[in-house]
């Protein structure tokens, strides 16, 4: 009988890693206690309900996930997803934003887990690299706006990012002078401590010393805003009391926050994962990620994935486990039965300081300055504008968030991604080959302007696969490149992937007109699906005049 799956990263443990993965499971506890904090409020929740979430969710992940060293817990870019969501269905229905945000973790876990199980890992690849950074920049730009009230104690302005901004300018005259003298420390001390002792738990050092500060100063009578009353113990258990059209609001919402969650996790493992030349199976990382949430919401937490900082905490402390992970849980458990009243008197611009230490660096400008520096002059030649697809992609992503919300923004940076490759992909470049002197080897004239061509003959290279969408601007491309001195037309398929029925009428059509010109046409390099495609799709004449190379096609047509 095949054994489950389950603990597959303590699987061969060897009894040295053990000093090691208590070492990185204790410091990882301390960053995560004080930020499962903060971002439980972002997500519009109460802050233990972020310690509720994070006990089950390390559990769960250890149990099913494939990485040793990811860890799973309640992350800012969900959180602010989540709220968003929740609160648009709260207000239309009524129902309670607690149980709400439960049910949210609950549907993600569903959708989560099924994925996994049905074997839909591939889907992740259809988010790109730069939307995901242009989304992940503006939601960190929102959930930093959104904190900076807090910071100044002053009151928060509902709306988009720039009218958020807006509201904190003409509110600053409202600032509370203790409010921000606690925050601005806070901040201040974080980000010195993470660039001189990285090491350090910041974030637990500021927590525990703004606590110290309250009682010592008195702060709160001072009318600086603490968290209050924290409920101790453990969470209910159960699922969330929430009505079955509740969850038909939230599952569209909840298969969009699958997609960030699973793509921020599954970057953090594989990072990991390469370091240590582990492999991370991407179905089995969409199941744990599906159990933690499924784990979070019947225990009245919040949605959670995996977190490429705490991941790096914990790898850099010496992880070589989910044994970490496990120990984080414990001590998390520990921390909700004995230690939730130590952080009733923590400043909430404490809270938002920790929290905007760890989105500012999601700031990843450098990131968007590689995309401008992408553009060549030779790729703004053929696709104009759409040559820069990727920091457009990136950009529509960013404004997207900043202007629309979370999730539209996210859909928007898809969108304009995919119409620009479509875009690129219906006008290819047909590049104009020539001969390097002394050489048998055909090259892109505009590259190599000392290459020389056979007079009469013109050899060309469409630079993508030919279908539908771009048949038409090749044939009129090809038909350009003529004048009345042309006697044979190469064209060398050689980077031409994929072939479908509209291009094959496309080359037939034009070996026809070709032909009633005395113009010879022939093919180079075909691979093999196109070999395929052209024999079964009507295109077989073509076949009788496949050459190997474009020179030897050339060769040939230049015989007596």
């Amino acid at each position: 009988m095949r054994r489950l799956p389950v603990f597959t990263s303590l699987s061969g443990y060897k009894r040295p890693w053990l000093t090691s993965d208590l070492v990185a499971g204790l410091t990882v506890w301390a960053v995560l206690v004080p930020e499962a904090l903060a971002y439980a409020t972002i997500a519009g929740v109460s802050p233990v309900v972020g310690l509720y979430a994070a006990v089950p969710a390390l559990v769960l992940y250890a149990a099913f996930g494939s990485s040793r060293h990811l860890v799973v817990g309640p992350m800012a870019a969900t959180a602010a997803l989540s709220a968003a969501a929740v609160g648009d269905i709260a207000t239309r229905t009524g129902a309670d934003f607690t149980q709400l945000t439960a049910a949210m973790a609950l549907a993600a876990g569903v959708i989560a887990l099924g994925a996994g199980l049905a074997r839909l890992g591939f889907l992740a690849s259809f988010i790109s690299g730069p939307v995901l950074k242009g989304f992940i920049i503006g939601l960190a730009l929102t959930i930093i706006v959104g904190q900076v009230p807090k910071l100044f104690g002053i009151p928060k302005t509902d709306g988009d990012f720039f009218e958020q901004a807006w509201g904190i300018v003409t509110h600053l005259g409202d600032t509370s002078g203790w409010t921000l003298l606690v925050g601005a420390v806070s901040l201040a001390t974080v980000l010195v401590l993470r660039a001189v002792a990285p090491k350090v738990p910041g974030s637990l050092v500021v927590v525990l010393g703004a606590i110290a500060a309250v009682s010592l100063f008195d702060l709160d009578g001072r009318g600086v805003a603490i968290v209050g009353p924290i409920q101790s113990g453990l969470p209910q258990v159960g699922l969330p009391d929430v009505g079955l059209s509740d969850y038909g609001a939230i599952f569209g919402s909840a298969a969009g926050l699958v997609l960030i969650a699973f793509a921020e996790g599954l970057g953090a493992a594989k990072t990991y994962a390469a370091r240590d030349h582990d492999r991370i199976d991407v179905n089995r990382e969409l199941i744990g990620l599906g159990a933690a949430n499924l784990g979070s919401s019947v225990c009245s937490g919040m949605v959670v994935n995996g977190s490429l900082s705490k991941t790096a905490v914990n790898g850099e402390a010496g992880a070589r486990s989910q044994l970490s992970g496990l120990l984080v849980a414990a001590m998390t458990l520990l921390t909700l039965l004995f230690l939730t009243g130590l952080f009733e008197n923590l400043p909430e611009a404490t809270l938002a300081a920790v929290v905007i230490a760890a989105v500012v660096e999601l700031i990843d400008r450098w990131a968007l300055v590689r995309l401008w520096r992408s553009y060549t002059a030779a790729l703004g030649s053929i696709y104009g504008g759409a040559a820069r697809v990727d920091l457009i992609a990136a950009l529509a992503a960013l404004f997207g968030v900043l202007l629309f919300d979370t999730l539209p923004g996210l859909f928007i940076g898809i969108a304009v991604s995919v119409v620009l490759l479509v875009y690129r992909a219906s006008r290819p470049h047909v590049a104009g080959l020539g001969r390097r002197p002394g050489e048998h080897h055909w090259v892109d004239l505009d590259r190599n302007p000392d290459a020389t061509t056979e007079p009469g003959i013109v050899v060309l290279r469409p630079e993508s696969g030919l279908f539908y969408a771009n048949a038409d601007n090749v044939s009129d491309d090809i038909a350009d490149r003529m004048d009345d001195t042309t006697r044979a037309v190469v064209l060398d398929l050689a980077s031409v992937p994929v072939i479908d029925v509209s291009a094959v009428d496309m080359l037939v059509e034009l070996d026809s007109d070709l032909a009633r010109r005395s113009i010879t046409f022939c093919v180079a390099r075909d691979i093999g699906q196109v070999s395929d495609v052209l024999e079964t799709a009507g295109g077989a004449s073509l076949l009788e005049r496949v050459y190997p190379t474009a020179d030897d096609a050339v060769t040939d047509l230049t015989q007596p």
